[in-house]
């Protein structure tokens, strides 16, 4: 969704509050909450997003890009506030992890809370070089917390890293990916996050310095 369509169903959602209020204040509870319940709530959308220095499996310095999109609603609306996964994004790495809670259907069964799970031949476990399956516990945010959600992120949290990879490139040439990603810690990052209304002028996360990738 850009960010015109955003304040469009914006000013949708907001129209619907409208409508609960005028019919409650006409002695129409009854009707308003019917209306009410065919409408979307009055949403606030952001943009969460952080950046910081780590160094990849390698041992090279990095910057770290953590994002993700919000919805959040009123206390008194029904809907519950939605958040999309969490992306973790390494500079020079085409790697890209998808950190996702118990909302999400793609989230996997290796642990609970906010997770990403490991790939057969794509990780490694950090602490005993094993191979990782879907069942290892790869990433995981504010992992002391089995019943976190995304949407409950405030502005700090700690990012686990519990895994490696298996291949730290892949093809050759033109062809070749990097495929390195943030280093397994047994220490969480701690991370600060920024959080901006969806559509601001700020409202993107930085770019990354794709010249220090160049240079090497």
């Amino acid at each position: 969704m850009d960010n015109g369509q955003a304040n469009e169903f914006a000013v949708r959602e907001c129209a619907s509050q409208m409508i609960f209020s005028i019919f409650s204040r006409a002695s129409k509870p009854m009707i308003a909450i019917l209306i009410a319940a065919s409408m979307p709530g009055c949403a606030s959308y952001y943009s969460h997003f952080a950046m910081f220095p780590a160094e990849n499996s390698s041992g090279e310095s990095r910057q770290v890009r953590l994002s993700w999109q919000s919805a959040e609603y009123p206390g008194w609306w029904f809907a519950r506030n939605k958040a999309t996964s969490v992306k973790v994004e390494t500079q020079c790495s085409d790697r890209v992890w998808r950190v996702r809670d118990g909302d999400d259907a793609d989230a996997g069964s290796c642990s609970t809370g906010i997770r990403a799970c490991g790939e057969s031949g794509m990780n490694l476990v950090a602490r005993t070089g094993k191979p990782a399956t879907e069942s290892t516990r790869c990433m995981a945010i504010n992992a002391g917390d089995p019943g976190a959600r995304i949407t409950g992120i405030g502005g700090k949290l700690e990012l686990l890293v519990s895994c490696t990879p298996a291949v730290v490139t892949e093809g050759s040439g033109d062809e070749s990916r990097n495929l390195d990603y943030i280093r397994a810690s047994s220490v969480p990052y701690t991370v600060y996050v920024r959080k901006v209304p969806r559509g601001a002028m700020h409202a993107r996360p930085p770019e990354f310095d794709e010249m220090a990738c160049n240079a090497e």
